[in-house]
């Protein structure tokens, strides 16, 4: 595979499994009174928006992008539930959040420096408009700490 399409099906996965978490985290939360609920909704669909892109370029380049593995999202979903049981507050789910996206933007970064010299700048360009996407879902969910 070319590093063109590498670098997009990275971004595939890493949107597909944020689109998962987050729904799975917003259902979780369904009935509760958490005020960071509605910054969830805006984060998931700009997300999806991300995921459906990326699969469409994937798609015209005739690769079947490989999807998150179905043992990461059990491990994600028990992660969640559990997490919501225990303490829901506005603020550790900000924390948890957070963490993963801070995991996704670490990712991303690593993976626009190994790819710069490689990529298409079209692609980089998406890749680097993602990462300030990560980043400031980052900022804004401090504001729940």
């Amino acid at each position: 595979m070319n590093e063109n399409n590498e670098l997009l099906e990275h971004m595939y996965q890493d949107s597909e499994m944020a689109t998962y978490a987050l729904e799975t985290l917003i259902n979780e939360l369904k009935g509760k009174d958490n005020k960071i609920i509605e910054i969830l909704e805006d984060v998931l669909k700009e997300y999806e928006s991300y995921y459906k892109d990326f699969k469409k370029q994937l798609k015209k380049e005739k690769v079947n992008p490989k999807n998150s593995g179905m043992i990461a999202k059990i491990g994600s979903s028990f992660g969640i539930k559990k997490e919501v049981l225990t303490d829901n507050s506005d603020s550790r789910i900000a924390d948890m959040l957070i963490k993963g996206v801070t995991m996704g933007t670490l990712d991303m970064e690593k993976k626009i420096s190994k790819y710069t010299e490689k990529t298409d700048k079209k692609i980089l360009k998406q890749a680097e408009k993602f990462l300030k996407f990560q980043q400031r879902t980052i900022e804004d969910l401090k504001k729940f700490l």
